[in-house]
């Protein structure tokens, strides 16, 4: 990436992209520290839920002791049983409740950090597509009368082609990079969002190519200076 990053900035002094280019060096570095993070057990939160969890258990086998003592207490009756396993049960289900959301407390934490950094993942594809937006090879095929609003056409076509490739390259490793955090948290919603950042990089990179492809046919490689 730090190599990209240099290319782009020899080739682009001073352009936007190359200041996307250092962004995402940058996000690259914090991400592979994030996703370190995110494979480490959070152990204070472990154990705050293993202590709660005792607690509720605790607090639960009480109140379910004094039902019993107060059911058996009783007359003894069918429907004072009844009554004492009715709650027996609402207590069962509270205690389900709340042992499964202290035991996913952790994963819903770092759900929310990857989903986090994620977005700023996706935040990069999209500015880079804004920077491709603009560079449109069709002034190369033919004549194009400019309006005092249309965007700046400097690039030669060597210059396009390097240009649009480079920001294929970034879309490349944003996908890379979101893959990443697939690897730190093996849950289902930070599995979707990685898919769908995949997938924006794919569809915007699919039509840089369809620009470079156009580039090609109007003016051959053996026509345009060799770049590295």
């Amino acid at each position: 990436m730090a190599h990209l990053a240099r290319r782009i900035d020899e080739r682009f002094p001073g352009s936007g992209l190359s200041d996307v280019a250092v962004e995402l060096l940058r996000l690259t570095d914090e991400t592979a520290s994030g996703v370190e993070n995110l494979r480490r057990p959070i152990w204070w939160l472990r154990v705050l839920t293993a202590l709660a969890i005792s607690g509720v258990v605790a607090l639960a086998g009480w109140v379910a002791a004094q039902v019993f003592e107060a059911s058996s207490a009783g007359a003894g009756s069918i429907s004072d049983l009844l009554q004492g396993i009715e709650a027996g049960i609402n207590e069962l289900i509270f205690l389900s409740l709340a042992i499964y959301f202290l035991a996913s407390l952790e994963i819903r934490l770092k759900r929310r950090i990857a989903l986090r950094m994620l977005h700023r993942v996706r935040s990069v594809a999209h500015v880079v597509d804004m920077h491709q937006l603009t560079k449109d090879p069709e002034p190369l095929i033919r004549a194009v009368q400019p309006t005092a609003s249309s965007p700046d056409r400097s690039l030669s076509p060597d210059q396009l082609a390097r240009y649009l490739d480079y920001c294929s390259e970034l879309l490349a490793l944003t996908s890379k990079l979101a893959a990443l955090h697939a690897e730190g948290l093996q849950d289902a919603v930070v599995l979707s969002a990685v898919n769908d950042v995949e997938t924006l990089c794919s569809d915007l990179s699919r039509k840089i190519w369809q620009k470079i492809t156009i580039l090609d046919l109007a003016v051959p490689a053996a026509a345009r200076s060799g770049l590295s």
